[in-house]
Formats: structure tokens, sequence, C-alpha cells
């Protein structure tokens, strides 16, 4: 039966290359010229890696390796350098090496096994026993490596993989190392191939029609007739439908069964009600049960009409989607799965239902939450090549990604140039042929942005993406009257949490009221507009829902389009979008009002809100009640002074909603709180995220507090990262941080059950303590 086991543990980690003396010799070249090829250096199994070994008759070295567990980034935790590249965060980029050792049991013999990587920046080449067995040349996609002819049973395996940066894959920040999980795999030697379930829903009068293929290894050297049988199981329990299917394979071959049913009654997956059935798939050879996999399907149909947009189980749905890297502030690229389910969440509570995984596939956990959480996926390949090794790429994240119900849209590529030229074309069609060979239930696209008027992809495609380029809609509109339109990408207006003055080159900060960057980067109102002015476009992806390391303007490490800053701490804009995107009465205002250095000044006061009216009181007096439209902000100018600002938001005259601001003495006191205590568990991966702000002697939240605080936790958990300031350069894991605009967040990696403590502590302010009971 299948294991698949947690590869995480128990890594040694070598930051930058490792020089060692090829010989002169003809012997130990003639031995190294064979399978176990690397008799000397890192991958070798004769390399000595324990720092504790004391044998007196091993040949030591002076190689420092240090103890780290996955996801991993050995990029994060560096220095900041001016004079790097910004796109890519102003970090130094190393080559680096990892090394595990493990044990294979006699009793596996037989036995298929393989890793599986998730991901591994930017360029890995795998060994085992000194054999090299795998070049992955690109940092986004999973791969598999087939260990089983090359391990020793019973007996100590050397497993080693190089990291190499040798060119970068993007304009943003790239990490480096194992960020991703690895999984060992031990299969029989009849069992599904890696993301070999293939499942597809029709809907049709009595429900749905559901097909079944099932791609199955046979690595036995004898031909097998094999049974595959799916059973769709419900989140009661129930198996609501079992069907199955025969296929004979051919030795050391694959075969895909083939098989179909009908289910009347169904519990329908949505964006408001994200409904999923686990997918039991058993393989049976003679009776005999060889192979068990498990995947989540959900019921769904789904259309794009050029006039109407988005409908989705026959209701239309308005996409209002962000787009996303898959990096964390605190943590750069390896960043572990309970944070990954927190950013969705976090996405979800901003009213978003969508999410561009740009420009590449993104973590399987996260890809998980997305399903769960009901979001409209348009699901991005890295690259956009027709070569053998493009394509290879391009079919791991269809096979990876074809069940889940929350992927809408498969996009092959992102700001071309070759969109706008024959080359392009020809490469799109190639690829896009290869889309449907895996899948052909969901429209292919890709995010155009030069040019699109001149696009020639576009008459490939099967409904249009358009970043930017607001004034082109109605143009490409006209030329392409049957296709639906929708915004891949928009709105990368620049704004700095908490900051409200006018933009400062010094720090590189950005006035945190929407507003327009450049004509090409308008704000978020501005383009809702032009949205609303145009009923044929189906939606949009946002550019972007977290700041991101790279694309930074010194001192400044990172974007400022985001919603959520770079430490997940919520902007002005996460608001604005809610106001956008939900109906629930919600008001939010802004600034703050601490402006003692501007008293008798007039300073705008704006509150973002979806509610029909919105009015102003200045310390209990009416500064003047608004209608406000939608996709718009009510805006007061107002004489300062101190007191408290309140915004009340009216529904048919009825108060509905209220937020206030209030001016606070100077910080008395460090507090600290929790963002994510529902989710952490002591897994020895999980991240619990805190924040740390003050309060005045009133306990009134002091917005603007700049201490310089520093942090202490118990051994349950290790402080791996704090951030605050954008433009602050002391590195990522330092236990102290100077506070920018009353925040700073604090993440602690817990290492066990227990309760986990941490505590705040700067001169002059009373000490912030809090605990947090983990299981």
């Amino acid at each position: 039966m299948r294991e698949q086991i947690l590869f995480d543990k128990g890594w040694l980690f070598h930051k930058g290359d490792l020089e060692y003396n090829e010989p002169k010799a003809k012997g130990p070249v003639y031995t190294s010229a064979k399978t176990e090829s690397m008799k000397w250096g890192p991958a070798s199994i004769y390399y000595l890696d324990d720092p504790n070994n004391f044998n007196r008759k091993v040949s030591y070295n002076a190689d420092k390796w240090i103890s780290v567990d996955l996801p991993h980034d050995y990029v994060i935790s560096g220095e900041y350098f001016e004079d790097e590249n910004p796109a890519l965060g102003f970090f130094k980029y190393e080559n680096a090496w990892y090394r595990k050792h493990f044990k294979i049991e006699k009793e596996d013999e037989g036995k298929r096994l393989t890793l599986l990587f998730e991901g591994v920046a930017t360029r890995a080449t795998v060994y085992l026993n000194g054999c090299e067995l795998k070049h992955n040349n690109c940092g986004y996609t999973s791969f598999e490596v087939d260990i089983t002819d090359y391990v020793t049973y019973g007996g100590d395996n050397v497993l080693a993989v190089y990291t190499a940066y040798h060119q970068n894959e993007g304009w943003w920040y790239q990490g480096g190392g194992i960020y991703r999980h690895v999984w060992l795999i031990k299969t029989a030697s009849v069992s599904v191939d890696l993301y070999g379930v293939y499942i597809r829903a029709e809907k049709n009068d009595d429900g749905f029609k559901v097909l079944v293929d099932t791609e199955i290894r046979n690595d036995y050297y004898r031909d097998v007739t094999v049974n595959a049988t799916s059973t769709f199981i419900d989140k009661h329990g129930n198996k609501v439908l079992c069907i199955n299917g025969d296929m004979c394979i051919c030795s050391r071959n694959k075969g895909i069964a083939s098989y179909e049913g009908q289910i009347s009654d169904v519990h329908l997956w949505d964006v408001d009600d994200p409904y999923l059935y686990t997918v039991r798939t058993d393989i049976y050879v003679n009776g005999l049960l060889y192979d068990t996999v498990f995947d989540r399907f959900g019921f769904r149909s789904f259309y794009f009409d050029a006039d109407k947009g988005l409908i989705l189980n026959g209701k239309k749905v308005f996409i209002y989607g962000v787009c996303g890297h898959g990096d964390f502030g605190l943590t750069g690229k390896a960043v572990p799965d309970n944070i990954l389910r927190h950013k969705a969440r976090m996405m979800k509570d901003m009213g978003a239902n969508g999410y561009r995984t740009s420009h590449y596939p993104q973590t399987a956990a996260f890809m998980d939450a997305l399903d769960e959480m009901g979001f409209i996926v348009m699901d991005e390949t890295r690259w956009f090549h027709s070569t053998d090794e493009g394509l290879e790429q391009l079919r791991m994240l269809i096979k990876r990604d074809r069940n889940r119900p929350s992927v809408f849209i498969w996009s092959v590529g992102n700001e071309e140039p070759h969109h706008l030229t024959d080359v392009g074309r020809r490469i799109y069609k190639a690829m896009a042929s290869e889309v449907k060979k895996l899948d052909n239930t969901r429209p292919i696209t890709s995010a155009v942005s030069d040019s699109p008027d001149k696009a020639t992809v576009y008459e490939e495609m099967d409904i249009i993406g358009i970043n930017y380029n607001h004034h082109l809609y109605d143009v490409v509109r006209e030329k392409y009257p049957h296709k639906t339109i929708y915004a891949s990408e928009c709105s990368a207006t620049s704004t700095t949490r908490g900051w409200y003055e006018e933009d400062d080159p010094t720090h590189a900060y950005h006035n945190a009221v929407d507003h327009d960057t450049t004509n090409w980067f308008i704000g978020r109102e501005r383009f809702m507009h032009v949205v609303e002015e145009r009923p044929y476009v189906a939606g949009l992806y946002q550019w972007i829902a977290f700041e991101h390391r790279g694309e930074a303007i010194w001192p400044r490490v990172c974007s400022q389009a985001g919603a959520i800053d770079l430490f997940l701490q919520k902007k002005d804009a996460f608001y604005q979008n809610k106001s956008f995107f939900t109906t629930s009465p919600m008001i939010h205002l802004l600034p703050h009002w601490n402006w003692a250095h501007k008293k008798g000044d007039t300073i705008e006061v704006c509150a973002y809100t979806n509610c029909e009216e919105a009015e102003l009181f200045l310390n209990g007096e009416s500064l003047g009640r608004k209608l406000v439209k939608r996709y718009t902000r009510a805006c007061w100018q107002v004489e300062y002074t101190e007191g408290v600002i309140t915004a009340v938001g009216y529904n048919g005259g009825e108060v509905v909603c209220k937020d206030e601001k209030r001016t606070s003495k100077k910080a008395s006191k460090l507090m600290l709180k929790c963002e994510n205590a529902y989710d952490v568990s002591g897994n020895g991966a999980d991240i619990a995220l805190f924040t740390c702000y003050c309060v005045d002697e009133d306990g009134v939240e002091v917005p603007d507090a700049s201490p310089t605080v520093s942090f202490f936790t118990n051994t349950v958990g290790a402080i791996v990262g704090t951030g605050s300031d954008i433009s602050d350069h002391v590195p990522v894991p330092s236990t102290v941080r100077r506070m920018r605009a009353g925040r700073i967040s604090i993440a602690v990696k817990v290492k066990t059950a227990g309760t986990l403590t941490l505590t705040a502590e700067c001169e002059g302010l009373d000490t912030g303590f809090i605990k947090v009971d983990i299981k």
C-alpha cells in the first residue's frame, strides 16, 4: 500500500559553492565516469558532513554545514545591498547544497520509491548515493525523482541537492533553496501515477455525468490486468457514487483506465459554499488491493458569456479577484502551510472571490485553501514556451490542478512581447493544444499588456485577458465581440501603510489614500468605474493582494501595490476593496487622528464604505452627510482639532455601521496579539503570527508610535522574523525592530505543543506579554 512520508526534517545545508580538487590520476577519473559519478565533493557518499564525528581514521573537511528543516529559503535571512538588483529585492543570490541521510528498510524491496519535490529555487540537481538522477530548471514546478534502482536497503543513503542561481526566473524576489515540501512516496509495483486521477462532471437533465480517467503505472516486468475503482464520499462520510473500469497494462508501461457514472443529487461547489467531495481511487490486481489515492472534487457548472461574463451554476458571478505572489515578507518563499491558509482567509475577509497565481504554479497547500474557501482561480504557468521542457512544465500544472473546482481559467503566459508576433501566436497555439489534451473543461487565456489591440494571440484565445490598458477595452471588444473580456491585471497603485503625507522619495513611501500612480497604474476607485461602465467585462484580478519583495526602489525593499502589506498588516486599501467587493454594511475611516503638528490645518478625511450615505462627526458635531455612489468614497475637509472623528454609514436612512479614530496621548504600554491563533499547531512547522502595537495610559491605540522593541519567546517557539517598515534594512531574523506606523509583525515558529509565550520590551514603556496555548 502507498505511503507518503513528509521528508522535511533533518537536512544539512551549506550556503555557497564548495571547492574540491579533481584528481589528476587515471584511476579516480575512470571510476567517476560510471553510474556513481560523484566520488568526491558534497554529492558523494564518502563526503564527511557530520560535525560531531570523532573518528580518527577519516579525512575531515573544513566546510560548515548547519541543520535545517524544510521548507527553507536561505536568501531571506541575508543583508540588503543598494547595488544589488532592485527587481530581486536587493539581496545577494548564491548557490547552495543540501544533504540528507536516510534509511530504507529491507522490507521495502520490491516497492517503487520516489521523491516528490514541490519546489526548489531556482535550478536543482538531485543526487542519490553519488549518482546524478535529475535536473530541474524551473523553481516553480514540482518534479518527481524515481530512486527505486539506486537506494541501499538497510543501510545509509545520502541524498544531495545542488541549488543553482544561474538566471532569474522573474522580476520579483526569487529566494533560494528547497522552499516547498519534499515527500518520500512508497508504492507497490502497480500504482496510480503522479497526479494520475482526472475527474470531470458534465451537467445534464438528471444531474451530472461523472467521468474518471486514472493513469496507472505497471513497474512489473510482466503484463497485468488492473481494476480501478473511484468512490465519491460526501462530508458526512456517505458513499454517493462508485464507478470502476478494467484494463491490461504491458510490462514497464502506463495505461489509462476510463470509466463513468451518473449522479443525480449533489451539493454544488460555489464561491459562497465551496462544498468538496473526497474521491478515493483504489487499484486492484487479481482482486488484491495494490494502491489507494485520495483526491478532492467539487461539482459545479460554468461558462463564460461574451455579454454576461461568468455564469456559475446558472447565476452570473462577477469576478472580484486579486493577483498574488507566493512569498511572505518574514519567511521569504518558504511559507508554512498555516500561513498560506491565513493569507487565503485574509483575501476572503477582504471580499475577494478570485485569485490569479501570478506568474507561476503556486504551492499545493495554498491551492487547497483556495478550493476550501471558494475562489475563482486563474491558474498560470511560468514560461511561455512550446519547447519540450516548457510543455513538460505546463503539463505538471494542468495535471496537478485539473481536479480543483477553484480553477476556472488556464493561463499560459503573462506580458510576453511575442503576444504581438506570429511567433507568439504559434507558441500560444501549441501550448493551448497541450492543455486541451489534458483538460478540455476550462477556457485558456494569456495576460496581454503591450498593445492588446494589436495582439496576435487573441485570435486563438478562448477568453481575452488584458493587463492595464483600460483605454483600449472598447477597441478590443469591437475586434472580438463574441469573446469574453476580463481584466487579468489592474489597479497597481502604490500606497504605504499608515503614510498620509505627500509621497516621500527619501523613504520611497507613497500616500496611503487611493490615487493614480501613473496613467497606466490607475487607482482602485477609478478602475472600478471603468468596469462599471462596461458590462461586458467579466471581472478583474487586481494587482496585488499582498506586497511582495522585489520590484523595489531603494530604500524600499518591496512593491507597494498590495492591499495588505509585506508583513500581513491590513492597509487602508484592504478596506477600500471590502467596500467594493462586499455588500454587508461596512465603513472605514482614514487617516488616523494624531496630527499635533498640524493643529488648525485642513486635513482631508475619507470614508471607504459600501453604504448609501455617510456622515462624519468631529467630537460629536456633524460635519455633513453625503450620498455615496457605488465604487466611490466620501470625503470631507476638516480643520484639525484633537479628539474623536466618527464616520457613520446609513442604508435606508438607518445607521448600519460606524468607525472612529481617536487622538491618543503618548505611548505608555506595549501590547501583543496573535493574528492566527485559530490555526497554529505544535507540529514543528507552523508559524504563530503576532502584532505588536502601543496604547496610551487610557488604553487608546497609538497609530504613529515608533519605539524600538526587543522580542523574546520561550522554548516552545523560535522567532524567525520581524518586520514593520518596508524601508528598514535590518535583516529579517533580527529580534530587535523599530516600529513604524504603530505596528510590528513577529513570526514565531512553533517547535512543539505547550504554552507559547512572547514578550515585547522597550525602555520607557510597559512590557507586552502574551500566552498562546498550542496543541
